[in-house]
């Protein structure tokens, strides 16, 4: 059983930046393929970025490439999210997963079998 907990969400402006932590135990974390989901309010939910166990491959949701970059410490059980040049559409719940599938079907819920709680990122205009 693997337990994961989200930090870092937050408010700010349009253009600003936050990173987000996703703290991991309970289990072998380096041998995980982690993602970040969101959900905006009254949406479904939807794929962010993805890394691989070992942090040598991502995968990137087009509406956050070039600006969103996802890396991870295995040495402290934590993957990250750097969110720069942040815009409105960006406000929503981002939520930790860990699956043992690689990043070949990463855009999949179903890939995944641990979720966090959530923590929210709000971008104001």
């Amino acid at each position: 059983q693997v337990q994961l907990v989200e930090s870092g969400g937050g408010l700010v402006q349009a253009g600003g930046s936050l990173r987000l932590s996703c703290a991991a135990s309970g289990g072998s974390f380096s041998t995980y393929t982690m993602a970040w989901f969101r959900q905006a309010p009254g949406k479904e939910r939807e794929f962010a970025a993805a890394i691989s166990w070992s942090g040598r491959s991502t995968d990137y949701a087009d509406s956050v490439k070039g600006r969103f970059t996802i890396s991870r410490d295995n040495a402290k059980n934590t993957v990250y999210l750097q969110m720069n040049s942040l815009k409105p559409e960006d406000t929503a719940v981002y939520y930790c997963a860990a699956g043992l599938r690689g990043l070949g079907s990463a855009v999949y819920e179903y890939n995944y079998d641990y979720w966090g709680q959530g923590t929210q990122v709000t971008v104001s205009s």
